[in-house]
């Protein structure tokens, strides 16, 4: 297994895992438009996105968008589009992968948002530190 970040020309790989990941958390499927928009956030480093390889195949991905925390006045991170394809789970990759995208994205700090569903999943992966409530505005 390889860990690297995924470059904006591995856009299709991505693509099919971002798919894949919507499809199962009952999303519907993004557009060829979406597609276009995330692969010029990705070419402009306004996401990164890490992924871990088995050969040339893209088996899981993440992303993390920086930011600036005053809390420490460093880098901060926002993890989201946590994928690992189903036959791959249960295997370590998932944690190396948070491991990876942590040390590679150069930030303090890493917060998720999630469904409680999610919650145990998330605090084995070592999200631990509860921040009160997210919430978005819409």
């Amino acid at each position: 297994m390889e860990y690297r970040r995924i470059a904006s020309m591995q856009i299709d790989a991505l693509w099919e895992l971002q798919r894949l990941y919507k499809a199962e958390i009952g999303e519907d499927a993004p557009d060829g438009a979406a597609k276009d928009r995330l692969a010029k956030a990705l070419g402009e480093n306004r996401i990164l996105f890490f992924g871990a390889w088995d050969g040339d195949e893209l088996i899981g991905c993440c992303s993390v968008t920086v930011g600036f925390s005053t809390f420490d006045y460093q880098p901060s991170g926002t993890f989201e589009d946590f994928y690992i394809r189903p036959a791959y789970r249960h295997k370590g990759v998932a944690r190396r992968l948070v491991q990876f995208a942590y040390r590679k994205s150069g930030v303090s700090s890493l917060t998720v948002g999630c469904a409680d569903c999610d919650l145990a999943m998330y605090r084995s992966l070592g999200f631990t530190v509860p921040l009160g409530n997210l919430l978005a505005f819409e």
